[in-house]
C-alpha cells in the first residue's frame, strides 16, 4: 500500500469515528468532569483525569463505528449520512469492526492501568451500552435515553475511580445526563425526522410527536432539578448554582430555536449544548476554588 492509499484509508477511519466532529466527545466527556470534580471534592487525581479523558474519545470514537456499522443499511437513505464511509462502501464491515475491537481493547488497557477493581468491573457493562445502543432504534420508543446511560456510565466509573464505591449521589447524577441526552438528542433527531419517518427507526422526535418541544423543555427542566438536588445535598454554593442558571439561559435560547421545528435551527440547538455542559462543569469547579471545601 503507498502511502497516498495510506492516507486515504487513515482519513476514512478518522471519518468513521467521527474525529472530524468532536461534538459527541464533549457530550460525552462534560458528564465525566462533572463526576470527577465531585467525587474528588475539587482536587481530582490527574491520573484518573487522563485515563478518562483519553477512554471518553476512544469510547466515543468505537460508538460511533459501531453504529455506523448498525445503520449502514438504514443510513444510504437518509440525506446527510449517505456519503458516510461505511454506507458508501469505502470501508468494509469487517474493518469497521477490526476498528471498534481495537479501540474498545484499548479503552479497556487505560482502565486496568488504573488498578482499581470496581472501574474494571463497571467497564464491561459501558462497554456493552455504547456496543448495543445503535440497536435499540429498532425497537425502543426512546433510545435517546439508553444513549444517555451509554453517554453517562463515565459517572459511576469515575466515583469508584475516586471513592471505590458509587454514591447514590452518582446515580442521580446519571439520572441528569440521561434526561440531558434526551432534550439534546431529541433535537439531534429532529433534523432527520422526515427520513427516520420513511425508514423506520424509532427516535424520540417521532414518538413525542407534536409535543417534542415541550418534552426537551422538561426533560432540561429535569437535568437542572437533579443537578441542583445534588448541589443542595453537597452543600455547593453560589458558584455552583450560577452555573446551572447560566446553563438554564442557554437552554432557553435553545427553545426559541427549536420551537419552529426546522432543520438547520435544532442542529444549531444541538450542537449549542456544548455550552451546557461547560457551564455546569465551571460553577462546579469555580465553586471548589472559591470555597477550598473538603469533604470528609
Amino acid at each position: 500500500m503507498n502511502w497516498n492509499a495510506l492516507k486515504e484509508k487513515l482519513d476514512l477511519y478518522e471519518r468513521l469515528m467521527r474525529l472530524d466532529k468532536p461534538i459527541g466527545i464533549m457530550l460525552l466527556l462534560w458528564p465525566t468532569l462533572w463526576a470527577l470534580w465531585l467525587s474528588s471534592h475539587g482536587r481530582p487525581d490527574w491520573v484518573v483525569v487522563w485515563v478518562f479523558v483519553l477512554g471518553t474519545v476512544l469510547m466515543r470514537s468505537a460508538g460511533c463505528v459501531i453504529n455506523d456499522y448498525a445503520d449502514r443499511d438504514f443510513d444510504k437513505h437518509v440525506e446527510r449520512t449517505k456519503e458516510r464511509p461505511l454506507t458508501a462502501g469505502k470501508v468494509t464491515t469487517k474493518e469497521a469492526l477490526i476498528l471498534f475491537a481495537a479501540l474498545s481493547l484499548i479503552a479497556f488497557g487505560l482502565v486496568l492501568l488504573l488498578g482499581k477493581p470496581l472501574v474494571i468491573a463497571l467497564s464491561v457493562p459501558a462497554v456493552f451500552l455504547a456496543a448495543s445502543y445503535p440497536f435499540t432504534k429498532r425497537f425502543f420508543a426512546i433510545p435517546q435515553a439508553y444513549l444517555g446511560i451509554a453517554f453517562g456510565f463515565g459517572i459511576p466509573m469515575a466515583y469508584a475511580a475516586h471513592t471505590g464505591g458509587v454514591p447514590l449521589e452518582a446515580w442521580l447524577l446519571l439520572l441528569a445526563n440521561v434526561f440531558w441526552a434526551v432534550a439534546y438528542d431529541t433535537e439531534y433527531a429532529m433534523v432527520d425526522r422526515d427520513d427516520d419517518l420513511k425508514i423506520g427507526i424509532k427516535t424520540s422526535a417521532i414518538t413525542f410527536g407534536r409535543f417534542d418541544v415541550a418534552a426537551v423543555m422538561g426533560c432540561y427542566a429535569a437535568t437542572l432539578g437533579l443537578l441542583g438536588w445534588i448541589g443542595v445535598t453537597l452543600h455547593l454554593g453560589w458558584a455552583f448554582h450560577a452555573g446551572l442558571l447560566v446553563a438554564a439561559g442557554i437552554m432557553g435560547v435553545h427553545y426559541t430555536w427549536i420551537r419552529g421545528r426546522e432543520r438547520m435551527p435544532c442542529f444549531k440547538a444541538f450542537l449549542h449544548n456544548n455550552w451546557v455542559g461547560a457551564a455546569i462543569f465551571a460553577g462546579i469547579v469555580v465553586d471548589f476554588l472559591l470555597t477550598g471545601r473538603s469533604f470528609g
